[in-house]
This record gives C-alpha cells, sequence and structure tokens, in this order.
C-alpha cells in the first residue's frame, strides 16, 4: 500500500486487514486446498497461485492418517494485494500524519501595526523535529475528541487542532468529526510552532478525509484566521514571511539539508504577549530583511545573518535565557556556525553540529532542559511532511502522560 501522503492519495486503513488474518503454521488443509487455484479459505474472488505460497514440510499424523503440511505464504506479495482492494471498497478511516516544527533562522520586527499587531520579516524553515497525529473517523456528528501524551496541553476548542477542525467545517460543510491522538515531542512555549504545525496538519488531514474538496492555496488562505504562523506550513518548507508572517514566499530551500543543529529549551517557556510587551522598535536590528536572505542563500548560516529582534526582550523575560545563550556560545568553542534563539523563545538553536554543550549533562541548573538534534527538511508538492528516519530527542526526566 502507498505510503506517501500525498493530495488524495494515502496509505489507507480499514478495521479489516487480511494481512493480520493469515500467519504462517501448520494447517489440516481440507480437500477443498487447491494450491493452483481457489480454495475455501478466501473468497471466491481471491485465488492463489503458486508464486503466493511455499510448502515447507509434510508430515503424517499416526492417529488421523491425516497429512499436516507447513505452508508460508508470501504476505509481502498476495496480501498486500489484498488488502490494497478491502481498502479501495471501505474507504479512509484513519490516517496518521507527522508535524514537524520550524526555527526562524532570522526575525526581523520592522513595524508595529495599527491593529495591535507587528510586521515582520523572517526565513522560516522546517525541521526534522515533529510530532506524530493519529486521525480517525468519528460516529459522532457534534464532537471532535482529542488525546494527547503530555499534560499540560489543552483538549478542547482552545488547543489549534481542534480549531483548525471546526475551521474547516465552517469553511467547507463537511460534517466529518473525529477522534485524534497527539503524540507530542514538540515543547510548548518553545517557539517551534508546534501547535501553528499541528493546526495546519489537521486542515491537511480533514480535506483528505473529505476527497480534497479546498486546493493547498485556499487551506493556507483559511488557516491565517486562528493563527498568524500557521499559513507558513503550506509552503514547501522553505519561505520568507512577511506581514504578521501569513503572507508567505516559498523560495528554494537556501540550506544544505545536511546541516547538523541542535535544539536546547530551558524548562521556562516565554510567554509571546510579555516578550512583545517588552519590544522597543527603536532598539531593533536595522539590516535590511533581504540582505540576511541574499547573504544566507549565498554564503550559509553565520553568526551575523542569524539575527532575532525577539532575542533583547525575550532575555528581558526570561534573563536565564540570555545567560544559556551566552554559554552555549563560550562552550561551543567555535563547533557551531551560529547559536540564536528560534521566535519569541525559549528554544536556543546552535547550528553546525548536533552535539549540546557538556555543561548542560553535568549541571543541575540544566537536568530539565530539553534537547533535540535536528536537520533541515522540506515536503514535495502535493504530499505533506515526512518524518525522517530518527530524531533524538528527549528530556532528562519523563514526560508524564495524560490521556483524556
Amino acid at each position: 500500500m502507498a505510503s506517501s501522503h500525498s493530495l488524495c492519495s494515502h496509505q489507507l486503513y480499514t478495521s479489516y486487514n487480511p494481512k493480520t488474518h493469515f500467519k504462517k503454521g501448520n494447517f489440516n488443509l481440507p480437500s477443498s486446498f487447491n494450491p493452483n487455484g481457489q480454495s475455501s479459505y478466501l473468497d471466491k474472488n481471491y485465488q492463489f497461485s503458486k508464486s503466493h505460497l511455499m510448502i515447507r514440510a509434510t508430515a503424517s499424523d499416526s492417529r488421523t492418517g491425516r497429512k499436516k503440511v507447513e505452508v508460508v505464504y508470501n504476505f509481502e506479495d498476495k496480501f498486500n494485494k489484498l488488502a490494497d482492494e478491502v481498502d479501495k471498497e471501505a474507504g479512509m478511516s484513519r490516517l496518521t500524519l507527522f508535524s514537524p516544527c520550524k526555527i526562524n533562522v532570522f526575525l526581523r520586527i520592522t513595524d508595529k501595526r495599527a491593529d495591535g499587531y507587528h510586521d515582520l520579516a523572517s526565513l522560516f524553515h522546517v525541521i526534522s523535529l515533529g510530532d506524530k497525529i493519529k486521525f480517525s473517523l468519528s460516529p459522532s456528528k457534534s464532537q471532535d475528541r482529542l488525546s494527547t501524551n503530555v499534560s499540560g496541553v489543552p483538549l478542547d476548542e482552545r488547543n489549534l487542532i481542534i480549531k483548525a477542525l471546526n475551521l474547516f467545517r465552517k469553511k467547507t460543510g463537511n460534517d466529518n468529526y473525529f477522534w485524534i491522538h497527539l503524540d507530542k515531542k514538540v515543547p510548548t512555549g518553545a517557539g517551534l510552532g508546534g501547535g501553528s504545525s499541528n493546526a495546519a496538519t489537521a486542515l491537511w488531514a480533514a480535506n483528505q478525509f473529505s476527497g480534497c474538496v479546498a486546493t493547498e492555496k485556499e487551506l493556507q488562505e483559511w488557516s491565517a484566521e486562528i493563527g498568524s504562523d500557521i499559513p507558513f506550513f503550506f509552503s514547501h518548507g522553505a519561505a520568507y514571511c512577511t506581514g504578521r508572517g501569513e503572507v508567505v514566499e516559498d523560495i528554494p530551500p537556501p540550506i544544505p539539508f545536511d546541516v547538523p543543529m541542535v535544539l536546547i529549551k530551558p524548562q521556562e517557556a516565554c510567554s509571546t504577549a510579555e516578550v512583545y510587551k517588552c519590544l522597543r522598535l527603536d532598539q531593533t536590528s536595522k539590516i535590511d530583511p533581504l540582505t540576511l536572505l541574499e547573504k544566507i542563500s549565498s554564503s550559509g548560516i553565520s553568526q551575523d545573518v542569524c539575527v532575532n529582534d525577539l532575542e533583547p526582550p525575550a532575555f528581558e523575560v526570561l534573563p536565564s535565557l540570555k545567560r544559556l545563550k551566552q554559554r552555549i556560545v563560550a562552550a561551543g568553542r567555535g563547533q557551531y556556525d551560529a547559536v540564536f534563539m528560534s521566535g519569541s523563545g525559549s528554544t536556543i538553536v546552535g547550528v553546525g553540529s548536533p552535539d549540546p554543550p557538556q555543561f548542560v549533562y553535568d549541571e543541575d541548573e540544566y537536568k530539565d532542559v530539553f534537547l533535540s538534534e535536528a536537520s533541515f527538511i522540506t515536503r514535495s508538492a502535493n504530499q505533506w511532511y515526512s518524518e525522517p528516519l530518527s530524531t533524538d530527542a528527549f528530556t532528562p526526566t519523563e514526560m508524564s502522560q495524560s490521556i483524556e
């Protein structure tokens, strides 16, 4: 069965799976069994051929005189085909998608708007750290049900996943409701856009279940109604974003995918509202963001191009974050090409090495930090993001579990 999550072409799941109904073993074969044709074990529309099975050994039962035969079926060939046929008839009932986060390689705040928001100019890029979200059609026609593996995540209409599903139903008139399980690896309050990515992923999933009644462009435009960072995830993974962040310009990936990075997030989170409240426009960088984009595209990442105008106010809100960044720079001794804060914090990103400095492991002050190595990723046209083979993310203490 297909494994990519392309537009209206998915891996489908149903309650019946022929792959699980037949196993290797010793069978008392009835007289109706015919390895060259039909067998009473299966529906008459499905046939076995010699290429789909192998007889390993035969033995006689001394008491009954009946022969026992060990039959090994070629699951990958025959039953995958049977499962595909069943899925075509049954339609989609479940879908699992990867929900990656992002970093801001640079983030310039250029002005304050009349509506109270700020204009920004930023290079957003999707990275390999992400959540996994499982969607199942619900028999309910009145509410979605959300569960998650971590505490502190709202499970009602405050969650952007539920907001996204409500938005999709409002825009399309579709009446699908879902059971959703969020397997969360991206920390909250981190400046990594985890919640925004979850919302974009939910919109994509709802559209797949509906038969793709909306275009990607429509999903992107609608998503701006519930969050400024959500439209970015409908780019191909690298974009120059302006306005509140909702004006998204796809760009060719400016950074090689094999450039490693490490994410270090202290337990304390930064309140985005508090950070913006402390922002002083007269103290922001004056460099043209397009100049930063050109430098990164031509010369790669360096400390001078990874400008984040929200660092000074974030460090004012959380002074320990400034000290953490300074210590990473000093302890790195040149192993990082750049060290900077993502978004409004509180994640510090070190680009150029996947390894955190040793003091993070040695000192009690940092025993609860979140650590993850990561890399830059994008997605193909008409497909959602694919989970990389491995992303090492962990905290020194095990996350608690909260299932509704």
